[in-house]
């Protein structure tokens, strides 16, 4: 076989590497980001799990406590079953007394019927000692195994609370992850100079407020699932409500206090807003009674009533 030309090996070298850098060190292509969709479907998945895991433990906090109610009740009857043994135990050991003292099997004269059935009421006797027995038997029985029922649920209840909340931990862990994405997409508003601070803005639109104040709104209204109305504009009023530069996030129909849940729901809204009040061109938030300027919560004085205290609404001002 004739040799290669050298021309023809440098080429071929040079071919062989040029592959072997394509193959190795191209690099690979980076997978795509979720979009912002995507992460809030996620989220919602979720935060769905975590309320079935939560209702889980409580369905399972429900079933012991009914175990220990039937345990606490066979006890009660145990006791009760006790003392009726006692009770026969004592009138059969004083039959038995009074039969030794009078020296014959039958009952003392003052203790015979009229028919002097002596030989009857000591069956009887004896037969409900025997009943008052086997039921003090069987009621210790009950007790034992209510009892036992209970501790062996309370042993189940306890591995299954560690995993539930092993679980939610997890979910939650990567709800905070996901959150944590979402927070990175909010945009900066517009109108913010170089050194930080909010170009003023005039109202627009027929809702009446600025673009900073829509951006807020908008992103709230994506992040929570608001359970009343919204009010923005308000002609009329003192703050920043006639600028279109403020909004109020209904946590009741308006004059009552929230329940537990939207006065959760209301908290979280707060303090979403404060902490994303750099990105949002937040002025204030006041809840609760509370004004916060994006250094902590303080109190405000009492002005009368449960909307003027702001129990039933966040109030959102922006520069």
């Amino acid at each position: 076989m004739a040799s290669a030309s050298p021309t023809r090996l440098a080429i071929g070298v040079v071919t062989a590497a040029a592959m072997t850098f394509a193959t190795w060190s191209a690099p690979a292509a980076a997978e795509p980001k979720p979009s912002e969709s995507q992460l809030r479907g996620d989220l919602k998945q979720l935060n769905k799990k975590v309320d079935q895991l939560i209702e889980r433990y409580n369905a399972k906090r429900v079933e012991l406590a009914k175990a220990r109610e039937a345990a606490e009740a066979a006890k009660k009857r145990l006791a009760a079953a006790d003392q009726a043994l006692a009770a026969a135990q004592l009138k059969v050991g004083e039959l038995a007394r009074l039969r030794y003292q009078s020296g014959t099997l039958g009952l003392p004269y003052y203790m015979v019927p009229p028919d002097g059935a002596s030989a009857a009421v000591v069956e009887q006797l004896t037969a409900e000692q025997q009943a008052i027995v086997a039921g003090v038997a069987a009621a210790r029985d009950e007790q034992k195994k209510a009892a036992d029922a209970a501790a062996a649920l309370a042993r189940r209840l306890s591995a299954d609370t560690t995993e539930v909340a092993k679980q939610r931990d997890e979910a939650e862990g990567v709800i905070g992850d996901i959150e944590k994405k979402l927070e990175d997409l909010i945009p900066f508003s517009t109108g913010r100079r170089s050194d930080g601070t909010w170009a003023p803005q005039l109202p627009s639109g027929t809702d009446n407020i600025t673009a900073r104040t829509r951006a807020m709104k908008a992103q709230i209204e994506k992040s929570f699932k608001l359970p009343f109305s919204v009010g923005c504009f308000r002609s009329g009023s003192s703050g920043e409500h006639p600028l279109g530069r403020a909004c109020d996030f209904m946590m009741s129909a308006g004059g009552s206090m929230p329940t537990a849940a939207n006065n959760a729901l209301g908290d979280r809204i707060a303090e979403w807003t404060v902490k994303n009040r750099d990105k949002l061109g937040v002025k204030y938030v006041i809840w609760k009674q509370r004004i916060n300027h994006g250094s902590g919560w303080n109190a405000m004085s009492n002005r009368g009533s449960i909307t003027e205290n702001h129990y039933d609404h966040v109030h959102i001002s922006m520069h």
